[in-house]
């Protein structure tokens, strides 16, 4: 697959503080790609320099193939960036606003065009309405709509649902599969890790500047995600049957339920038919899985203790 976006040895030094250190990094063609770290790792600084707002201190990064210093009018015209920030002049009117904005690109924006884009953020009806009367959930839609006005073939969304209602945020995540469905590729970075993890193909992990792993979201979460088996018994178990004790098994609510671990990489049917051998009577079973959220916070303090 094609790579629109190539990181090579990038870092990015203020001072002694290093914001960047060394990131390699392929973002393939039509990929929702999600850049998760918590405050302060690096997310933004890489943005920056991709989108030619930050020099880097040394490495490279190449947008279809073109230096974003050397050849930087081509990959500032290739990429769109929703940034976190409102950053929009509140005098205009929300399609004066993406109007102006396009003209930046040397860009007409037809009606057909900018119709789409009110209408796809549910801005329609706000279309004349000038920006500072808007709700700050309706701020963030307009920065999304003015990073689309040029139609660019990478879009980078910085915490792009914060501050937005769960209506809307479900509302975005449909328009962000249809952009992909286009062929843009999509850099995602969120502190509503839900978000990674419903949209997302492939994770990579940063934290103070330093990449930790970038991996396909289903491969990290079998790899990583603990599965946990939860019996709820029709009767009190006073004793826990050697077969269940050997593997792993625990008694809860005063005997009344058991939960057994399945380590990550494993199911649970070895789990499942124990407990049918050992004649226990079920009422009802539960099962849950660790969730992205569950294993960024581990791999974070893996990288911490390392």
């Amino acid at each position: 697959m094609e790579a629109v976006l190539t990181i090579r040895g990038l870092t990015k030094r203020y001072g002694s503080t290093v914001a960047l250190d060394h990131v390699d990094l392929d973002v393939q063609r039509g990929e929702i790609f999600a850049l998760l770290g918590p405050n302060g790792a690096g997310k933004t600084t890489l943005i920056n320099i991709v989108a030619g707002l930050t020099r880097p201190t040394s490495g490279s990064a190449r947008v279809l193939g073109h230096d974003v210093i050397d050849d930087y009018r081509f990959t500032r015209r290739a990429v769109g960036l929703v940034p976190q920030e409102i950053n929009f002049d509140p005098f205009f009117t929300v399609s004066e606003a993406l109007r102006f904005q396009a003209g930046y690109f040397g860009v007409r924006l037809t009606e057909d065009r900018l119709a789409e884009i009110l209408q796809a953020l549910d801005l329609w009806t706000k279309r004349d309405a000038g920006s500072r009367t808007l709700s700050g959930g309706m701020k963030r839609r307009l920065l999304i709509g003015k990073a689309l006005v040029h139609a660019p073939q990478v879009l980078f969304l910085d915490e792009p649902t914060a501050g937005v209602d769960v209506e809307m945020r479900q509302s975005l995540w449909r328009y962000v599969r249809t952009l992909q469905a286009r062929g843009t590729s999509i850099v995602l970075t969120t502190h509503y890790l839900e978000e990674a993890e419903e949209l997302a193909e492939r994770i990579a992990i940063v934290d103070h500047g330093k990449l930790l792993l970038t991996e396909r979201k289903e491969d990290l979460l079998r790899r990583y995600s603990e599965k946990t088996l939860t019996i709820s018994l029709t009767a009190r178990l006073v004793t826990l049957p050697e077969s269940l004790r050997t593997i792993g098994a625990q008694l809860a609510a005063n005997g009344l339920s058991l939960s057994i671990t399945a380590p990550p990489g494993e199911d649970l049917g070895r789990a499942l038919a124990a407990v049918a051998a050992a004649g226990v009577a079920v009422r009802d079973v539960e099962t849950h899985r660790a969730r992205l959220e569950d294993i960024f916070v581990s791999l974070l303090h893996q990288g911490a203790a390392a």
